[in-house]
């Protein structure tokens, strides 16, 4: 009998942010850009308790940014690319209002000054 995946929510920017906000959890990401990696490898650079990292993991994990998977008694952790996608989504709107912003001052400042 198969089990369903669960269905995956709608990442929740606040704790996304709230989970990039902390250097060891971006240290922890770096690590798995480069691929999946166990929590004691990514444990062993860090300056930090393996309870430690497993807490951040937890954050990471919970905010989407992260998935881990057991298999036996190792447990994997790889980068989520919903949860990136979503603050890189977040960023890109703010980015795009605020340079058509910024094109309006430059037409409004154009129409103030048309010599120069």
């Amino acid at each position: 009998m198969h089990q369903k995946k669960p269905r995956q929510k709608k990442p929740d920017i606040d704790r996304i942010f709230h989970a990039l906000g902390d250097l060891t959890r971006r240290a922890i990401l770096e690590q798995l850009g480069h691929g999946a990696v166990s929590v004691s490898k990514l444990a062993a650079p860090l300056d930090i308790t393996l309870a430690a990292v497993v807490q951040h993991l937890q954050v990471l994990e919970e905010s989407g940014l992260v998935r881990t998977e057991k298999l036996g008694r190792v447990r994997t952790c790889q980068v989520d690319p919903i949860g990136l996608a979503a603050a890189e989504g977040w960023i890109r709107d703010r980015r795009t209002a605020w340079d058509r912003q910024l094109d309006r001052l430059e037409e409004l400042l154009a129409e103030e000054n048309p010599e120069g």
